[in-house]
């Protein structure tokens, strides 16, 4: 999986900070006021977001209504997923990575996998979140 380019991921966040579906206008005129783009530039962008499965789709009146197919911490759990199928030996890869955690991280860390640990045991198989879209997220 590859991350996102500048823009994609400038509009993923727009899309990611709002609590239900986005226009194109919408997210075009959230921008205007940082940046000077086109709308049919962040309407391109959309699109190709939807063509790469990032972003759904469904049309309203003239236009179409996006939300985003995977949270943020989804698509941020892929990315580590992803590095550390990539970074070589997995052990030094995860021995790296938490040489380079803060005292707070590692303690959430901890919690997690303590939580994690817990629900496994509890249900007898691994926990995990069910992925869900825009409309039912938060």
């Amino acid at each position: 999986m590859r991350g996102f380019g500048e823009l994609e991921a400038v509009v993923m966040d727009r899309v990611w900070t709002c609590a239900d579906t986005i226009t194109v206008r919408e997210v075009f005129e959230s921008l205007k006021t940082t940046r000077e783009i086109a709308y049919t530039t962040v309407m391109s962008t959309m699109d190709n977001l939807h063509r790469k499965g990032w972003l759904a789709r469904e049309r309203q009146g003239r236009a179409f209504r996006y939300w985003p197919t995977l949270t943020r911490e989804e698509y941020s759990a892929r990315l580590m997923r992803d590095a550390l199928d990539a970074g070589g030996n997995p052990d030094v890869v995860l021995t790296r990575f938490l040489e380079q955690m803060t005292d707070d991280e590692s303690s959430r860390l901890r919690d997690v996998l303590r939580r994690w640990t817990s629900g496994t045991r509890a249900s007898g198989k691994r926990v995990s979140g069910k992925p869900v879209s825009g409309k039912e997220a938060e």
